[in-house]
């Protein structure tokens, strides 16, 4: 890895640690031992740095902060031995905190195309509750939204937080059809939940594969996501080259295409984008918050869901990708949308906390 590829990763680390729950000077402090990123766990190196952090608070038994740190040990996605075994540290530090709360479960989903995993909380057969479905983007894995699990029983709903194809537990190829993981998730828990009822938090990069479950699935009730690509990231030629290369080859990887230069990439995407058909035939609510400043997703994906959405909910933040700046301001948002969404009454100031990975 070349040094302009590790300084990129420590400007993009930043964003991560922060919706881990990190305060920025500590992961500041962190990102500043780093001299190097060769796939060994040494001292200076990326993945020896964030898991002698985890490593401490592990010891200390705080579960909830080891796991946040093992995955930025692992981040952006487990490449090589050393970021392999910090994934399998976070895993189990977190399946030793769910097995402390009541209602935790890992479900398991097979499909043709593969299996994936998913925890869940409120699934029963006597009282089925609408549906929050939540997955995050290319980095983030499950295990993070872990706070999701405690805002949807608060709203009365059964929530399934897993990951998009291709990252963490999702061995799902990562293509064009990839949507087609929502309603699976949806017809593994039908018989213990209002499936009927639906409502998809997909950030990021999964926005855009819940934007395309949800033109053909009539039990997605909503969509609330963040700074997702809908179509100029995957077809527009004079965008692609400002693409962050972390970014172009972790989508690159995901997608099987590892090794593949960035105009390769970007042209085996480009049938991925979401049409104006597709996207007019969304006849429910789509709450979309834009980050102007944004570095990764064009700021005409939202314009064009603006033409072509009826029920667009537009949030724009003057910041960067996923608006780190904000983040208060984002989470508040989010809460408010999916209890809208759900047809609930929120109770007062709900939030989703700090989404501190494994935080309740």
């Amino acid at each position: 890895m070349t040094t302009n590829d590790l300084d990129e990763l420590k400007q993009f680390v930043l964003l991560h640690a922060r919706a881990l729950g990190l305060e920025p000077a500590e992961a500041a402090k962190v990102r500043d031992r780093i001299q190097r990123d060769d796939g060994t766990s040494g001292k200076g190196s990326w993945v020896g740095e964030w898991s002698a952090e985890a490593d401490l608070r592990l010891s200390d038994g705080d579960l909830a902060a080891a796991v946040s740190r093992y995955l930025l040990a692992s981040f952006p996605y487990p490449r090589d031995a050393a970021r392999r075994v910090a994934r399998e540290s976070a895993l189990a530090a977190f399946d030793t905190w769910r097995q402390t709360v009541p209602g935790v479960e890992r479900l398991t989903v097979e499909t043709p195309a593969g299996v994936f995993h998913a925890w869940t909380r409120g699934l029963d057969r006597d009282n089925p509750k609408p549906v929050l479905v939540v997955t995050g983007g290319i980095v983030s894995v499950k295990e993070q939204w872990a706070p999701f699990l405690d805002m949807a029983q608060t709203l009365g709903a059964a929530a399934v937080i897993a990951e998009m194809p291709g990252v963490g537990e999702n061995s799902l190829p990562y293509t064009r059809d990839s949507h087609r993981m929502y309603g699976a998730v949806l017809d593994a828990v039908a018989d213990r939940a209002d499936s009927s009822h639906t409502v998809l938090v997909a950030l990021s990069f999964s926005g855009h594969l819940a934007l395309r479950q949800a033109a053909v699935d009539e039990r997605i009730r909503g969509v609330v996501t963040v700074a997702a690509p809908v179509a100029g990231f995957f077809s527009d030629p004079a965008w692609q080259p400002r693409v962050p290369a972390v970014t172009a080859t972790t989508v690159a990887h995901h997608a099987g295409l590892d090794g593949a230069d960035r105009a390769e990439v970007f042209s085996r995407l480009a049938d991925w984008a979401l049409t104006p058909q597709e996207l007019s035939s969304l006849r429910i609510p789509v709450a979309y918050a834009r980050s102007l400043r944004d570095e990764i997703i064009p700021n005409t994906e939202a314009e064009l869901l603006r033409q072509h959405v009826p029920g667009l909910r537009l949030v724009d933040f003057d910041d960067v990708h996923a608006s780190p700046g904000h983040i208060d301001e984002v989470r508040a948002w989010m809460a408010s949308s999916v209890a809208d969404m759900l047809n609930t009454t929120a109770h007062p100031g709900l939030t989703l906390g700090s989404l501190q990975t494994v935080n309740r």
